[in-house]
């Protein structure tokens, strides 16, 4: 099993500050950084998606002010959920509106998840999104993306 070292504390005036780690450059770098939360963490989503996506595990540690002082902060854990069988897609609609649909819903989920600071998420978890965003439609899936945009700002 491979072991990562820490993350180094960042250099510079404390901000905000997402750095991940590269296994095969066996060094951390910086991913985002920012004077405000929100948008580092919203970058942290993307490219957690981005790496999950081409089968690479990502690694990240965030950074931030803290009484003037840099301090890490717990990035969020990955919350397994069980496994949804995906249903099939609606027979009334075309078949390129349903996909153009189905991932503008998805979108609007994982926007909101990255909002609410869940923004690793495990492949069991990615197909929850996909069960919900099969089964919910445009209207609850929005609602559903505010909850967590608002639990996120607490």
């Amino acid at each position: 099993m491979e072991t990562r070292p820490e993350s180094p504390r960042p250099q510079g005036t404390p901000r905000w500050v997402a750095m991940f780690y590269q296994p095969a450059a066996q060094a951390w770098r910086t991913a985002a950084e920012s004077p405000h939360r929100s948008p580092v963490l919203h970058a942290l989503g993307e490219m957690t998606q981005t790496l999950r996506a081409r089968g690479d595990e990502a690694s990240f540690a965030l950074w931030g002010p803290k009484d003037g002082e840099w301090r890490r902060f717990d990035t969020p854990l990955k919350q397994a959920a069980s496994p949804q069988p995906i249903p099939e897609a609606a027979a009334t609609e075309p078949a390129p509106l349903a996909e153009r649909m189905t991932g503008r819903r998805h979108q609007v989920l994982m926007s909101g998840l990255s909002k609410a600071g869940l923004y690793d998420l495990s492949p069991e978890d990615d197909a929850t999104v996909q069960a919900l965003v099969e089964r919910l439609d445009e209207a609850a899936v929005r609602r559903v993306a505010h909850w967590l945009a608002t639990a996120g700002a607490r």
